[in-house]
Order: structure tokens, then C-alpha cells, then sequence
């Protein structure tokens, strides 16, 4: 599929020099995009500050005009364009530790982290790096997830995974494999057995 809203997108004027990247996200919440994984964190991150953040937020001569479903397709468009530069050399790691439902740009105004830890992530896909994060984030206890999956549901953050998946950028059917425990094939479930709650 092509995408629909962008044909280019204007990227930080030193990144079309590199050709390698690594993608090391603090996975957590995210106040218009529900989440910020790996996704979020290139495609924002990666828009420069004049034009590609504004060709992503901006709808209707406001900057914050555009929300929900239309941004999360921006947002992938946008990440869509730069691991399209890098190819195949391209590694993506969530850390699923200290999660608020916030952003860290909020600083100290964000949310109190409240998401029990869970660990790192990695994987050569960036679909399958966000899927896995955000299912193994549904897999916790109803009393550890309830703030984080409110906030991705609120925000239609899930339309991030679809689209990808829809633009053809990676694959939302993973292995997941515990190398702490010999490279053991595990769940999403298995994965968040036994996490406490965060206390800072």
C-alpha cells in the first residue's frame, strides 16, 4: 500500500549521511500518541524541527491540529520514509522500564510511572519490536496495565500497528526469545509473569 498522506518527508539535515542506525526507545506512554515505541520515537524523532514535525501535527493552520488515527498514519509515514533510507541496517530496542503513561518531554509535569518493569526488547523488525511491547504492556495484570492501555486506547494508538503493517513495514507475528533463560521461545504472558509494581 502507499501512503496516503506524505510523498517525502523533511528529515534532519545530517541523517540522509549516515547508513546504519540503532533505535534505543524508553517504550511508555505517550500524550498524542498513546504509546511511544520505537515507531513514534523515529518518526517524530527524526522530522526536523521547521518542516517535518510540522507537515506531521499541523492540519488546518494549527500546529496541534491534527489527533487520533490521522496522526498515527503521519507518525508511520514519517518513520516509514527513514528506515526506508537505512534498508535493512536498521535494529530497534525498547526499553520497557520506568513507563508513565506520559512522554519523557514532559519532564517533571509528567504522570508518576506506575507500569511494573519489564525488561528489553529487540528485533530487526520494527513492527514485531512495538507489537510485542505493546502486547506484552496488555499481557500484565488488569491493576498494573489499566493506566498505559487506557491511554493507547484513548489515543488510537493501535492504529500505529496496523498501519505499519498496512504500509508493508514489518511483520506483527513474532517469536519472542528470552536470552537470560537459554534463548527460550516465550509469550508475551510468560514474559510479564511475575513483575511487580513499579516503585521508584
Amino acid at each position: 500500500m502507499a501512503p496516503k498522506w506524505f510523498t517525502e518527508m523533511s528529515v534532519g539535515a545530517s541523517l540522509p549521511t549516515y547508513d546504519s542506525m540503532v533505535v534505543l526507545t524508553h517504550f511508555k506512554g505517550h500524550l498524542m500518541g498513546g504509546f511511544g515505541g520505537s515507531n513514534k520515537n523515529i518518526g517524530i524523532g527524526c522530522a526536523d524541527g521547521r518542516i517535518g514535525k510540522k507537515m506531521i501535527h499541523e492540519k488546518n493552520n494549527e500546529f496541534w491540529g491534527v489527533a487520533q488515527e490521522e496522526l498515527m498514519e503521519k507518525i508511520s509515514e514519517s518513520t516509514k520514509a527513514t528506515i526506508d533510507h537505512f534498508g535493512k541496517h536498521v535494529t530497534y530496542v525498547n526499553v520497557l522500564r520506568n513507563m508513565s503513561v506520559s512522554c519523557d518531554c514532559e519532564g517533571v509535569a509528567a504522570e508518576p510511572v506506575v507500569t511494573p518493569n519489564v525488561g528489553i526488547l529487540a528485533s530487526v523488525d520494527i513492527l514485531a519490536a512495538d507489537q510485542a511491547s505493546v502486547d506484552m504492556v496488555a499481557a500484565m495484570k488488569e491493576e498494573d496495565h489499566h493506566a498505559l492501555m487506557e491511554r493507547m486506547t484513548t489515543r488510537h494508538a493501535f492504529r500505529q500497528l496496523s498501519y505499519m503493517k498496512e504500509l508493508g513495514m514489518g511483520n506483527d507475528r513474532y517469536i519472542l526469545i528470552d536470552v537470560d533463560n537459554g534463548d527460550k521461545r516465550i509469550t508475551a504472558a510468560d514474559a510479564v509473569e511475575g513483575v511487580v509494581p513499579f516503585q521508584g
